[in-house]
């Protein structure tokens, strides 16, 4: 028996929770480290290894111990994984998920933490099957504005909801495997098509990161005088903090889930028109019940997310 082989066997042997003898992160960012993080405390998976793109980020993985072995080869860090997350920009995925198929072991499994399902799910599944792959669509719903894995920390997971995306070609053996993933992390898993993922966090993840964006740049547009800056407060800061997020990623988010998000949108325009006119007549009824409306189901959400 090989040496690796025989370190892989002891090691589960050792330690009856190990899920994976191998997981791949395609990806050692924020997610992708907070992920490693939490396999190697929670020892999940005898070895995690890492592909980056940036020489200097192989050192800092490593440092930072959110990997066994970080590598710029993609084809070495797939090598022998039972499961391969993708943490990498949605506009990257097809084409890393081409390149490493030759290096992928029958059966493996894959997933992502993209934050658009359809598109993701519709390319990727059959790529994968063909080759005798298994691919899972999972988003998991925690984040920050913050990049790179020097902001990754373990419990970044913990209570937090993911969902997890299957379809009516999905295998039920990788479909168990990857929510037992993320439960073991500390997620609560929902399962539902890549479409409904779609249409709900248009609303809720999608459409808050473009109006926090124009809200950061229309306030601090240069334009206007030096003292604008001045007064943002908490409330500007608060609001506008989800706006310095990686503008490639969310580049290809909003193109991903672009006729969900443009649907969306006009809806809040238009309740924005609505607003506007308000305020032209001066209706003092209609600006109160806008107010009174958003905080009675924001109330309303707070206190049901801390019943859960």
């Amino acid at each position: 028996m090989a040496l690796t082989a025989l370190a892989s066997e002891l090691g589960a042997r050792l330690n009856p929770q190990v899920l994976f003898q191998k997981v791949t992160i395609i990806g050692v960012g924020l997610l992708g480290g907070s992920l490693g993080l939490a396999l190697k405390r929670r020892r999940l998976a005898v070895q995690v290894a890492g592909y980056v793109r940036r020489s200097a980020s192989v050192s800092e993985c490593e440092q930072s111990g959110a990997v066994d072995l970080a590598t710029r080869d993609l084809l070495q860090a797939v090598d022998g994984a039972d499961l391969v997350v993708f943490c990498t920009p949605l506009g990257r995925m097809r084409e890393l998920a081409e390149t490493m198929l030759p290096s992928l072991k029958p059966g493996a499994v894959v997933t992502d933490v993209g934050s658009v399902k359809a598109s993701v799910v519709r390319e990727l599944e059959p790529l994968f099957s063909r080759a005798g792959l298994h691919f899972i669509g999972s988003h998991p719903m925690c984040g920050g504005e913050k990049m790179g894995v020097n902001a990754a920390r373990a419990e970044l997971f913990e209570g937090a909801f993911c969902v997890v995306t299957p379809t009516q070609n999905s295998n039920t053996d990788a479909l168990k495997k990857v929510d037992q993933l993320w439960q073991e992390v500390g997620m609560r898993t929902l399962v539902m098509t890549p479409e409904q993922h779609d249409e709900l966090v248009a609303r809720s993840s999608h459409l808050p990161h473009v109006v926090a964006a124009e809200l950061a740049s229309y306030v601090l547009d240069p334009a206007h005088s030096d003292e604008q800056a001045l007064l943002c407060g908490n409330g500007f800061r608060d609001t506008t903090r989800v706006a310095s997020g990686s503008p490639e990623m969310w580049r290809d988010i909003a193109l991903a889930n672009r006729a969900n998000l443009s649907r969306v949108l006009g809806v809040c325009i238009e309740d924005l028109e609505k607003f506007k006119l308000a305020l032209d007549n001066a209706d003092t009824k209609a600006i109160e019940d806008f107010f009174e409306k958003a905080k009675q189901r924001r109330d309303k959400w707070r206190s049901q997310a801390s019943a859960n």
